[in-house]
């Protein structure tokens, strides 16, 4: 069983033509919902692609929360410990323009999960084979998961993101570390790469449609990206995530778990939506060309 503790939105989404300087109003060709967050991303793309998984959040007792949870079950993710509190769920606002996009997330609920939560839901973390974490929670929140998994042994995946929220405290305590090339940049600074080779099969940086590069104790590693044809890039990072737990907790070797969660996100980009186009296993094993999990 993979246990996500992370965010749960509703993603508002408009697609322009170009994106409005500061102060400019622009015409959208497009606006629509789609559930998101990162959290429930990375569980919706594991699950797809045949984990056992369940998610460990917080949404609002509003209609987008009765429909984010819908989602979620659809997916066949475990919702038990999702809980629903007073006010809003967490959105974010996604503009499209050009397949890049920018976000605000306003996190709402899921600033409402505490350490004494975490600490009930203790059980429930040790006995998941991985455990994968991003920072659109409390900092306390990730740091205590974090912890929790440590101290029992339990693998975790971080994807630092937003690269913001991460503090150097949390480095000893996750197994994988998950940064873009940005956030590698703003936690280790503009020489990442010498990070790589202090966190050898630990660090994996991905850098888009280039792939993704990790140390592996001997040399540097560039795992090459899959090429694709761009429509929403949203939800790339998160399908890489949890693909990459998905080959873990499958004990695949690094390389091929890393070569997996790249062939994975590079599906997820040729659909609309952060969860639209997250693919299937079979999918990810042609575009492979070939391997076999």
């Amino acid at each position: 069983m993979i246990t996500v503790v992370g965010s749960i939105n509703m993603d508002l989404v408009v697609k322009t033509d170009n994106f409005p300087k500061q102060g400019e109003t622009t015409l959208g060709t497009l606006y629509t919902t789609v559930p998101g967050g990162k959290g429930a991303n990375q569980a919706v793309a594991a699950a797809r692609l045949g984990s056992a998984v369940q998610m460990i959040g917080a949404v609002g007792q509003d209609a987008f929360g009765t429909e984010l949870l819908a989602g979620l079950k659809n997916e066949g993710v475990l919702i038990d410990q999702v809980k629903r509190t007073d006010g809003t769920s967490g959105i974010a606002n996604i503009l499209l323009s050009e397949g890049d996009n920018r976000i605000i997330v306003v996190p709402g609920a899921n600033h409402s999960v505490t350490t004494e939560e975490i600490d009930a839901l203790a059980d429930q973390l040790v006995k998941s084979e991985l455990v994968i974490m991003q920072l659109e929670m409390p900092i306390s929140v990730v740091q205590r998961t974090l912890e929790i998994c440590h101290q029992n042994g339990v693998p975790s995946i971080l994807n630092p993101a937003p690269a913001s929220g991460f503090t150097t405290e949390m480095l000893p305590f996750c197994t994988y570390l998950t940064p873009n090339e940005t956030e590698a940049e703003e936690i280790f600074g503009e020489n990442w790469e010498k990070a790589l080779e202090e966190f050898s099969n630990r660090l994996v940086v991905t850098l888009g449609q280039k792939g993704a590069q990790f140390y592996d104790g001997e040399k540097h590693v560039l795992v090459e990206g899959f090429p694709a044809n761009v429509v929403d890039t949203t939800g790339a990072g998160d399908t890489f995530n949890g693909a990459l737990a998905t080959a873990l907790v499958e004990e695949k070797e690094f390389e091929w778990a890393v070569r997996f969660a790249n062939a994975a996100a590079s599906l997820s980009v040729e659909k609309f939506g952060a969860q639209g186009g997250m693919p299937e296993r079979t999918a990810v094993l042609e575009r492979m060309a070939g391997d076999r999990i």
